[in-house]
This record gives C-alpha cells, structure tokens and sequence, in this order.
C-alpha cells in the first residue's frame, strides 16, 4: 500500500472520529432540552393541581410524560395524575392511568403504590352492597395483591383492614340475597346463602344470625336432625348470643313457657319479699 494511500485512510478515520465527538454532545445537548422542558411542564401540572384543576393538571402531566418517556420524570407524572383525579372522585380517568402505569412502569418502585391507589379507586366506589359487586371484587383483588407481594409495607396494613371490611360487606350482601328468598318463600335458594355465609364468612358478625336461620329453615321443612346440627354448632361457638336462645326455642317448643313461668313466679316472690317490709 502506498504512502499516499495510507495518508488518505489515516485522513478518513480522523474525519469519522471528529464528526462523532461533534455529534455526541448535540445528542446530550437534545436530550437535557428535553429533559428541562418536560420538568417545565410537569411544574405547570403541579401548580393547577395544587389550584384543584385536576383534570388541566391530568392533560399537563400527560403532556409531560410524553415529552421524554425515558426520564425518571415521567413515571412521576402519571402517578400524580391518576392521583390528582382519584383526589377530585374522578375514578375512571384514575383507574386508567393506574392500569397503564402498571403495564408501562411495572418494575418502578412505587408499584406498590399504584397497586395500592387502584385498590383504592375500585373501594371508594363501594356504595350499597347489593348493586356494587363488581367494584367490590376488584378492590378485593388489589388489596389481595398488595398483602400478598408487598406484605412489608404501610399499604399492606390498610389493605388487610379493608379486606375485612370488604369481607363483612361481601357477607351482607348473602344475607339480603337470603332474606330476599325468605320473603318470597324460596326455602331452598335461602338455606345456600345462609349457608355461605356461615361456610365462607364466618369471621363476620352476620355468622350467628346465619346459623339460627339455617336451624330455623330446616326445622320448617321438616330436616330436624339438620335443624339440631346448626342449633349445636351455634351453641358451641356463641352460646350467650340470642340467636342461640331463639334456635333453642324452636327445637324445644316447653322452653319458652318455662322461661315465663318462672319470670312470673320470680316476680311473685319478689312482691311476697317486698311485703316482708312494709
């Protein structure tokens, strides 16, 4: 190769070296700009959502995600939106940009928190147990998953608590679902609410009640040893509760004028007593 053409690569390779450090800061130079006029914008959102325009503050922070996806910025941007709305009960626009942030963004740090607020939107929502089950169900779910993979943090303390909230709700929704089929003298379909609700909810405070409708039913249809299995099992586990005493007035029918007699012949001596003193 001759010297002439060796001068001529060396040349090349020196041109191509130049143009790419030339290049590189523009790059870095684009990608600050960037950067800058994405936290311009999410700075104007946070000043409409401390004003309480939530949703010019939900367009801005979605304008700012969009500026540089890539920025640490961004994930930002779409938490506080969906907070902003979930702040001002507008759930549905929350709930949307929850759910992208948790296919988007699913391995940033505060998914718990995403996780936790969309649970949130779902349990708000909760306003009469016997038309809401759906958002019922999915706020179960959320908190479910927050207890189960973000065991160690403040939303799993909640979460649990309103787990059981929801599970008291869920069992009251049984129990009007039962005495719905009660008014209608449906015996059948109200002895397998009853029924879940003692079987799936028995940690509720409708549990009792459940139980004495279960001996109360199946003494109607004739099913006295099933009557007497239900009067036990209440007996066992709640024998001071009332809904113990009324079972054991339904399977011992002399129970109650005993009960009667003796209140009568109590108030009796009582007055015998008083006389004494007179």
């Amino acid at each position: 190769m001759s010297s002439a053409v060796k001068l001529t690569y060396i040349i090349i390779f020196v041109l191509v070296v130049a143009c790419s450090k030339e290049e590189k800061p523009e790059n870095v130079l684009k990608e600050k700009g960037l950067d800058a006029q994405m936290i311009e914008v999410y700075n104007q959102a946070m000043e409409e959502f401390e004003r309480g325009d939530v949703i010019y503050a939900g367009k801005k922070f979605g304008e700012a995600e969009l500026l540089y996806p890539q920025s640490i910025w961004a994930p930002r941007a779409v938490l506080m939106s969906a907070y902003g709305y979930f702040s001002q009960g507008y759930y549905n626009y929350a709930i949307n940009d929850l759910e992208r942030f948790l296919v988007k963004y699913k391995n940033h740090p505060q998914t718990d928190y995403a996780y936790y607020l969309l649970a949130l939107c779902h349990y708000d929502q909760i306003i009469d147990e016997k038309k809401d089950m759906n958002e019922i169900l999915e706020a179960k779910k959320n908190f479910e998953y927050i207890v189960n993979n973000f065991p160690n943090t403040e939303y799993a303390t909640d979460s649990n608590f309103k787990l059981e909230l929801i599970t008291e709700i869920m069992a009251s929704k049984e129990m009007y679902l039962a005495r719905y089929y009660i008014d209608r003298e449906k015996w059948i379909p109200a002895i397998n609410r009853f029924k879940k609700v003692v079987n799936d909810y028995d940690r509720t405070i409708y549990v009792e009640e459940a139980l004495h409708r279960l001996v109360e039913l199946h003494y109607k249809l004739g099913m006295i040893s099933e009557a007497q299995k239900y009067a036990s099992l209440l007996g066992y586990n709640y024998k001071s509760s009332q809904w113990y005493e009324a079972s054991y007035i339904i399977l011992n029918k002399d129970y109650e004028k005993e009960r009667v007699s003796k209140k009568d012949n109590s108030g009796s001596i009582l007055k015998k007593f008083k006389k004494l003193f007179k």
